[in-house]
């Protein structure tokens, strides 16, 4: 059975290891450190998926910004979601996507961009970000940067390019 859970100070090292070696390099969990020390850190949304008592997957979620031609509107990040290799494709990126996307939504936020995989999203609802008039700040394929809205309609008459804090230029 997977339990999902917010994560403790004593589970760092080990969230640092799956991230590791998930992405096969320290960039996510540079990530990681820098937005926990940063104002957008979210710690009910940083999230560890356990396994028999084994942490065993992370989701983070963060607040980035939408800029759009008048204002700024605060949304959120999924970003990094890791599992460790030896625990992948047993359901537990799904398990921590879906608990995540229900912990936030239950803190207020009305959406989520994610830069992802465009076979996994998709699943949860998420939807190439261009269509809804979001933007992403990175030169990548319109089908890789998506958009949720965990409340319908949140982003109607909302266009603009999604800006990221300074702790995303942790990763390299």
């Amino acid at each position: 059975m997977i339990k999902i859970r917010i994560e403790k100070e004593a589970d760092y090292i080990v969230i640092d290891e799956i991230n590791s070696s998930a992405f096969n390099g320290k960039g996510e969990s540079k990530l990681i450190r820098a937005i926990r020390d940063s104002e957008w850190f979210v710690p009910e949304l940083s999230l560890i998926a356990e396994k028999h008592e084994e942490v065993v997957g992370h989701i983070l979620f963060s607040e980035v910004m939408i800029q759009t031609e008048n204002e700024q509107v605060p949304t959120l990040a999924l970003a990094p979601m890791a599992v460790s290799p030896q625990h992948q494709k047993q359901g537990i990126g799904t398990l921590l996507v879906q608990t995540g996307l229900e912990k936030a939504q239950q803190l207020g936020y009305e959406h989520v961009v994610v830069l992802g995989h465009p076979n996994f999203y998709p699943k949860f609802g998420f939807v190439s970000s261009v269509a809804k008039g979001i933007h992403s700040p990175f030169p990548v394929q319109e089908e890789v940067f998506m958009v949720f809205e965990l409340k319908k309609g949140s982003l109607e008459g909302i266009q603009g390019k999604v800006e990221y804090p300074p702790a995303f230029s942790a990763v390299t």
